[in-house]
Parts: structure tokens; sequence; C-alpha cells
């Protein structure tokens, strides 16, 4: 095991559950994460949920290589993930919905997230106002999808919202949504989610053009 990439991963582990609280000291990273820099030859400081952000931000992007996969299954990254995606910052949704929208290529990442019960959450946010949280949901839910998992995955409230994101005026989220419906979704789904008597969908969003 690389003991200084597990010892690094632990640290931004650490420093993304520190609370800002009188009596506990701040994670050493998550202090250099608040110091004052300056910007356009403005003094600017980081706030404690610019630093969490940044720290979310080095987990998801350490979650594209495989390598890091055992490491984050260790230090219960993907429960922090999953947990993340209920916060009220849309960019931290962002950034867990993306960390796992890139381990779950990892079949026991995929059960994992799936056992977890894992794929509500990730279905919610569906309805985010935040384009790229809606294409890393829609992208989530594909790699998720296995024959004992499709019923949750491609329900009648999924394939609705993919009928409405199949006609937004993004080219990426309306190939996508197509994507989805013609590869992951029955063409009697797709009848059937075009009922208006049987819509659940109604009031979902569209993510901001």
């Amino acid at each position: 095991m690389e003991l200084g990439r597990l010892e690094y991963l632990q640290a931004l582990v650490t420093e993304f559950q520190v609370t800002d609280s009188p009596g506990k000291p701040r994670a050493p990273l998550l202090a250099d994460a608040l110091r004052v820099e300056r910007v356009s030859s403005r003094t600017r400081c980081f706030s404690v949920a610019e630093a969490k952000e940044q720290v979310l931000a080095n987990l998801a992007n350490f979650a594209y290589d495989p390598k890091n996969y055992e490491y984050l299954r260790q230090l219960q990254v993907l429960d922090l993930f999953l947990d993340t995606l209920t916060e009220d910052s849309e960019t931290l949704v962002e950034f867990a919905i993306g960390g796992l929208c890139n381990l779950c290529l990892d079949k026991t990442n995929k059960d994992y997230i799936l056992e977890a019960n894992g794929v509500e959450p990730i279905i919610n946010c569906l309805s985010s106002s935040n384009e790229e949280t809606v294409m890393s949901a829609v992208t989530t839910l594909m790699y998720l999808t296995t024959p004992q998992s499709r019923q949750q995955t491609t329900a009648l409230p999924v394939v609705e919202c993919m009928l409405r994101f199949s006609l937004s005026a993004s080219r990426r989220l309306r190939n996508l949504a197509t994507v989805f419906l013609e590869d992951y979704c029955t063409p009697l789904q797709v009848e059937e989610a075009r009922n208006p008597s049987k819509h659940t969908a109604v009031g979902i969003p569209l993510p901001k053009d």
C-alpha cells in the first residue's frame, strides 16, 4: 500500500470533516486554505465553505484514478460523497456527485452505492439547477444500472425527467438524456412516461442553460 498516498487522502478527509468551532483546532491544510491571498491586486480570505469545496474537489479528482479506489473505500469516501448530496451548497453537491460518477465505474464501488441506497439521493440531483450536477447524476444512473437495479434507476419519474431533458436547450444534456432513453429504457417505459395522466415529475426544473 502506498502509505504516502493514503496519508494524503486521509488528511483531505479529515480536513473536510473538521468543523470550525471554538476550541476545536482546524486541520493544517484547511487552515492553509483559509489563508489570505492576493488575487487581482486585492486581498482575499477564503471562507470555511470555500475551503471545504476545494477539499471535496480534490477528493473527487482522486476518484478518477482506479489506483485510489481501495484507499477511498477504506476512508469511507463513498459515504462522504453520498452524505454530501443532501447539502444545501450546490457546489458541494456538484463535486460529490462528480466523485460518485467516477467511482461507480468500479464494480465494487457500484455494488456498495447500490447497497447503501444511494440511487435515491442521486435521482434527487436531477432537480438541481446546476447543469454539471445533472449531467453527472444522469451518467451515474447509467453506470449504476444493472438487471437488479434497473427498476429503480429507470423508474417512471426518472424517465419523465429524461424526456424533459431531451428537450433542453443544452445540447450536452439533450444528447445525454437521449442516450439514456434509447439505451437504458424500454419503448414501453418511454411511452408510459409520455402519458400525462401518469406524470409524477411535475415541478422538477430543467437546469439553467
